[in-house]
This record gives C-alpha cells, structure tokens and sequence, in this order.
C-alpha cells in the first residue's frame, strides 16, 4: 500500500467531511467472512489510517489464540478501498489489513489472498475475477420464514427468470442495482433465481483483491436493503429442504500483467487444446483447481449446510444444477469446473454463498498457479450430463464425487499439504478446528428429521 503524506491525509479528511462523511470504518473479516471494524470519528482520520485502532481478535472464532493478557492485532485500512456507503452516507469504510508487532496478522483472510495474488503477480499474471453472487430475501411470519414476494410460490416447481415475479421484487432489486452502480461495480443483469425468494446480482469483474473487498462491502448493502423492506438477506446455501442452494461461482481469468491480454485465450500457432479457444495456460490452470478440489471444497463450500446443496437433486421437483463431481466441462453445470464458450474464464462452480471470498479465491489462485508451475493436464472435457450417468461411465471419465459432508472435506482439507502452504500451519489448524466445532456440534443435535423419521417407528 502506498503511503500518503499528512497534507495527502488532512485534503481527504475534509473533502470526505464536505461530502457528508462522520464515521470511517476499517473493516476485516472473520472466519465466516462477516466484516468486523470500530468506528472512527473523521476528526480522527490521520490517525485511523495508521492503524490506530486495536482489536481483540482472539475472542472470535477461527481468528486465532490471542488471548487476554496479549497484545492485539492492529487494523491498518487500505486507503485505495476508501468507499462512502452510499445507502449510510454518513460511514466511509476500507478494507483493512490485520497487523500484530508490525507484521502481516497469519489468521487475517485478506493477508492470505494478497500473498496468492502477489505470487500471480511475480509469475507474470493479473487475476481477474467476476463472482455471481446468489441470495435469499425472506420474511419471518407464524409459519416460518417465507419468500418476500409470496407469488414466488404461485407457480411450482420455480419462478427463475420469471418477469413477473422479478418486477414485483423492485423494491430489493432496483434500490440494490442503483447502490451498486453509484459504488461503480457496473451491474450488467440481474434475474429471479430458481429458488422461492433467490435472486442473483452479475457485474463487471475486477482484479482479485478489488472484488474480494467489494463483495463484503455487498453483504452488508444486501442485508440493508432487505432490512428496510422488513425482510432479511441470507447468505446460507440452502435455507430450506427444498430449495435450489445458493452457489457464488467464481469466475477467474489470468491476464499478462503487462499487457491485459487475457492469457486464456489461445494464441496464435499454439496447439489446438482439449476445449476450442482455449489456451494451455487455461487447461493447466483448470487442472490444478482438479488436483485440490477434496481439500478446496472446506473453503469454497464451508458449513454443514453448504453440502445439502451439493446434491444432483434435492427434495424439489427438479435437478438441482448443482456442481458433484470433481470434473470439467465446456458447458456442463454439473461439474466443479467448466469452461464456458462465451467468454474466456475458468468458472468454479462449488463456490458457494456462505464462502469467505478472501480465502476462497486464495486458495483458487495457488491450486491453478500451481497447475501451471507443474504444467498438468486436465485431460479430455466431460461433456455428458452426470446425474445420469453409471458409476462405469463416470469412473471412464474420471468424475468423481466431491466430498458429501463437512466432514469429507475437512479430512481432505488437513491432509492436504497444499493448503497449508497457502493459509499457513497455523490458520489451516485453526480452521479446521473451528469447522470440526461445526460439525461436531451439528452430529450431536438431535434434528426435527429424526424425530419425525424414527420417534413411533422404532
């Protein structure tokens, strides 16, 4: 980060306080990726951007073991994030970075994906990055929690892309577009998902880091927007039995850091590849993302509830569309991964909408550079529906199930050395002793499915 002069400092001061700015925020995240700040008077600003404010990040969960009679960590913003909220205009808030004694915090989310990216950076390469970004707006009633607009269950098994329906959710859709759009993130669609409630934001991509801040910047604007309408947004996978789940697909390209020539677009002279117009560099990629998928699926896809989306058909009517099988396609949403026809990015299709962005995409970026490091190859695309399919025709293709459980993942997540070189010893431990807390937790609970399964059976 660059650093700014005093007189650099006090011009910002004031010309935030002339646009209406009281309060800074420098906001981290936690494990989850909820973002956590104090807030900070603008009088204060020089101050607060040299990291004047301490945090106990001990006390919460899977941020590490600093405990009551240690230091804390110090929260230094990044001053090119600096955004003025534009539905609270009267907060302005940057991502910041969690320091402690000087250095890189080694639990900070941001600090692990600012490594992947610097190490994409010295490999010659820019990571551009455009996440589809699915949620739930729903509203508590003596029933339960239900759909914001109820004629989304007029029309059984889905109301996706309905235009009806999607007029009818103005008030969320159009007040989210408009913040979006005055935030520059150039909304370019935006649609009724599948589910009852579920709608899905598309917007211009960004580099990896940008867009990484920006989606907390989006989990709380969401959350506002449905708060004013007496509903509330929810980033969990799949809220209820039937329902299509929530994905975040990542969609991630490298770039010639000199040039921005997208390097996945195949060359001039260069072989023909296993999908048309895609590069080797593509195809290695593609392949590392498959050689740590087990292990990856703890982070992209990190609650127990995340694994009930991972079905090829729930308890709706339909196919779920979900991603089950470590595999890539040119068109096949069936797979963790696939390389679309109408653009040149590798979309990963396990992301989920519980997913903490920051380390996410980190551990995207260090599985696809090493890919290219050890110049895999992904082997042909699997083109055919896999739901359908026989276990002989899946194990011909070599798709292979992802984990079916938090579980799963988790012991792939540990034995995994890779990842601990991208989070580091200590923050893979720890996490994965906060998501075991989950899951352990989960197994103990005795679930109302139970109780109606086998109360007067047994």
């Amino acid at each position: 980060m660059t650093q700014r002069t005093g007189t650099e400092l006090a011009a910002l001061r004031e010309d935030l306080r002339e646009r209406g700015v009281r309060y800074l925020f420098g906001a981290y995240v936690d494990i989850y990726g909820v973002p956590k700040a104090k807030a900070v008077p603008i009088d204060h600003l020089e101050q607060w951007a040299a990291g004047s404010e301490l945090y106990t990040v001990g006390a919460l969960e899977g941020m590490g073991e600093l405990g009551p009679n240690e230091d804390e960590c110090a929260g230094v913003p990044d001053l090119s994030t600096l955004v003025q909220l534009p539905w609270k205009p009267e907060y302005a808030l940057a991502a910041a970075d969690l320091e402690f004694h000087g250095e890189p915090y080694g639990y900070d989310s941001r600090r692990v994906l600012r490594d992947q990216v610097a190490a994409a950076a010295a490999a010659g390469y820019t990571v551009n990055v455009g996440i589809e970004t699915e949620v739930y707006v729903l509203r508590e009633t003596d029933d339960g929690w239900r759909p914001w607009i109820e004629a989304d269950t007029w029309n059984a098994p889905t109301r996706g892309y309905d235009v009806e329906t999607t007029i009818l959710a103005e008030g969320f859709l159009d007040t989210m577009v408009r913040y979006m759009n005055e935030l520059g993130w150039g909304v370019y669609s935006f649609d009724h998902e599948g589910g009852d409630g579920q709608y899905e934001f598309d917007f211009r991509y960004a580099d990896a880091l940008a867009m990484a801040d920006q989606m907390m910047v989006f989990r709380l604007l969401a959350k506002h927007v449905a708060r004013e309408l007496g509903c509330i947004v929810t980033f969990m996978p799949k809220p209820w039995s039937s329902a299509f789940g929530s994905g975040a697909h990542f969609n991630v390209n490298l770039a010639d850091i000199e040039t921005g020539e997208n390097r996945f677009e195949i060359g001039a002279g260069e072989d023909p590849s296993h999908v048309p117009g895609y590069s080797e560099v593509a195809h290695q990629f593609t392949a590392g993302m498959l050689n740590h998928a087990e292990a990856m699926t703890a982070v992209l896809c990190p609650t127990v509830n995340s694994y009930k989306r991972l079905l090829p058909r729930g308890l709706m009517n339909e196919i779920s569309w979900a991603p089950v099988f470590r595999a890539y396609g040119q068109n096949n949403r069936t797979l963790m991964c696939r390389l679309p026809a109408n653009r040149r990015c590798l979309e990963i299709r396990t992301a989920d909408s519980a997913a903490n962005v920051y380390l996410g995409l980190a551990a995207v970026i260090a599985a696809g550079l090493a890919g290219i490091d050890d110049r895999l190859d992904p082997g042909p695309p699997v083109n055919f529906d896999t739901y359908k399919a026989t276990p002989e025709q899946l194990a011909a293709a070599g798709a292979v199930r992802l984990p079916q459980t938090l579980h799963e993942a988790l012991v792939a997540f540990q034995d995994d050395s890779f990842i601990a070189s991208v989070m580091g010893k200590e923050y893979r431990a720890e996490y994965a002793r906060a998501k075991r807390a989950e899951w352990d937790e989960y197994s103990t609970v005795v679930g109302q499915w139970e109780v109606d399964k086998y109360l007067r059976l047994i």
